[in-house]
């Protein structure tokens, strides 16, 4: 997962309103959205699956619990080489009570690369920093995530945020293809309001975008999760091919 927005309290009628893109190499063997579970003890969760490491990039329990992640870009990182799949991570918040994931995201971090992790439910929100070991908690308003501190807006984030407020301001109904339009940007920001994370200055040229075109990399898919006030839950994935075209849909709802 590589920019998420999200929308909290906004609407009248959305407690939770979540829009995300999900950035990676073509060549990575992914399974689209679906029911799953990690083991014979954990729960079904609605998720894509990552097949090369197993785990995921975002994803939603029966109950409502969510979670997401994005790797940090900032280089160089320091690595063993030995480090987990990060994946892991959003399966493991999506069965643990927050207390507890605190405490071991905290006390394991030295076994990833840097993160954000996003978690929580309708009501609360919370995303661990892996790099700079802090947890930051959210109830209310339009912010984003994406590959760095929560708090370093980049322009796409900036611009995205923006429009969610925007959107769910001015309109009654929430629609998710409205929210697919958003993600849909593939407008490269200025050279002078690139971020500086150590790539090549083409490639941060390249990432600047909210959605990415790329023969080798760029985004594989598209989500938008709602949650209404009569507790339904809608998740909605677009997949693409490396030339930005839709592939497959795959759309899901129930009650919490």
């Amino acid at each position: 997962m590589c920019i998420l927005f999200v929308a909290m309290g906004q609407h009248p009628d959305y407690p939770l309103i979540i829009a995300a893109n999900r950035d990676e190499f073509h060549a990575r063997p992914t399974a689209p959205i679906n029911w799953w579970h990690k083991d014979e003890n954990a729960a079904d969760v609605f998720a894509g699956k990552d097949l090369q490491a197993g785990g995921t990039w975002m994803g939603i329990n029966k109950k409502g619990r969510f979670a997401a992640l994005t790797n940090y870009r900032l280089i160089p990182q320091q690595s063993s080489g030995n480090e987990h799949s990060r994946g892991e991570l959003v399966l493991s918040a999506l069965s643990t009570e927050d207390s507890l994931l605190s405490e071991q995201l905290h006390a394991q971090r030295s076994q990833y690369l840097g993160y954000n992790l996003l978690f929580g439910d309708s009501r609360q929100l919370s995303c661990y920093d892996s790099v700079n070991d802090q947890l930051h908690h959210f109830t209310q308003g339009c912010f984003s995530l994406c590959n760095g501190p929560i708090h370093d807006i980049w322009p796409k984030m900036a611009k995205g945020e923006k429009a969610l407020a925007r959107y769910v301001e001015e309109t009654k109904s929430v629609e998710h293809e409205v929210l697919f339009d958003l993600l849909n940007d593939r407008t490269e920001a200025p050279d002078n309001l690139l971020p500086s994370t150590g790539l090549p200055s083409d490639w941060e040229k390249k990432l600047s975008a909210i959605f990415i075109v790329g023969e080798e990399y760029g985004t594989r898919s598209s989500c938008v999760l709602t949650i209404n006030n009569q507790q339904q839950v809608i998740v909605t994935e677009r997949t693409y091919n490396t030339s930005g075209e839709i592939i497959n849909e795959a759309s899901e709802h129930w009650q919490l």
